[in-house]
């Protein structure tokens, strides 16, 4: 913005002298006719450069070393400005009007990346990662071991089904979200976006896919362990009993039945369904 201060001032006392009839220079008259313009395409210069930061600002960062090519093609637009083109020059208007389309096109691809990005696998990814694959209903009914094993296995298999089907729309929101990004038209003298940054992205992804998956999992066993076994600080009215556990007498001793070795590996049986409820989540390509 080589726009030098001092020239709104030279046109304020130009305009001033002319009104009280005192004649004024050649040049001085020249910009006084021109400063509807010089005013006009100041504050447009302005304006693209307070766009170009809004927009750049709404790039995200894992998405940044992606962009790199987009952001070196509008500054390859805006390079004329800044090397061949003089406020005296006759295509400023053309200049500008290239200008705003290219910074429209860069903020819509921007938008429909960040739109992705939200909806479509950040969203996912969260209501993954909260996935109860354990089913323990907070009522004062209990259940026996078998019916215990059998109502976590009907409710994991439900729940692994939700588990690969995020698992393959988060992995189709990336690969939308790379074309997205590949399929913007760039200038000829601008390079072409890395392979490797695209395989940063889709690692990072998948990586991100995989801890939602652990921590759905981590989150399920703590739920069965509280709810089984109790909060240590918990009150001891709050605590419902859950296992049918029947005491006999044998031989004048009193024994429990079902057992607590029997209890125990019912827990492990249903605790072994929880960790193969991702086995058949499918690694992406």
């Amino acid at each position: 913005m080589n726009f030098d201060s001092e020239i709104l001032t030279l046109i304020r006392e130009a305009k001033c002298l002319s009104r009280i009839g005192i004649d004024i220079p050649e040049s001085a008259k020249i910009i006084l006719l021109q400063e509807e313009k010089f005013k006009h395409y100041h504050s447009e210069l302005h304006f693209v450069l307070r766009e170009y930061d809004r927009i750049v600002n709404k790039i995200r960062p894992n998405t940044k070393s992606l962009l790199v090519p987009h952001l070196e093609d509008l500054e390859y637009k805006l390079r004329s400005g800044m090397v061949t083109l003089t406020w005296t020059s006759m295509n400023i208007d053309g200049y500008l009007n290239h200008v705003h389309q290219g910074l429209a096109k860069l903020e819509q691809l921007i938008i429909n990346i960040n739109d992705i990005m939200e909806n479509r696998i950040e969203n996912n990814l969260k209501t993954l990662s909260k996935t109860v694959l354990v089913n323990l209903p907070q009522d004062a009914q209990t259940y026996t071991l078998d019916e215990f094993v059998e109502m976590q296995e009907e409710w994991i298999a439900v729940e692994s089904k939700k588990l690969r089907s995020k698992n393959y729309e988060v992995e189709g929101a990336v690969e939308d979200l790379i074309q997205t990004i590949c399929s913007y038209q760039l200038d000829q003298h601008v390079e072409p976006i890395s392979a490797e940054e695209i395989q940063k992205l889709s690692k990072y992804y998948n990586w991100s896919m995989y801890q939602a998956l652990l921590h759905a999992t981590k989150y399920s066993l703590n739920q069965m362990k509280e709810r089984i076994c109790g909060r240590r600080n918990a009150p001891k009215q709050v605590l419902k009993p859950f296992f049918e556990v029947n005491v006999h007498l044998e031989g004048g001793e009193s024994v429990l039945k079902p057992s607590l070795e029997e209890v125990q590996s019912a827990i492990n049986r249903a605790a072994s369904h929880v960790l193969k409820s991702t086995k058949k989540v499918q690694n992406w390509n």
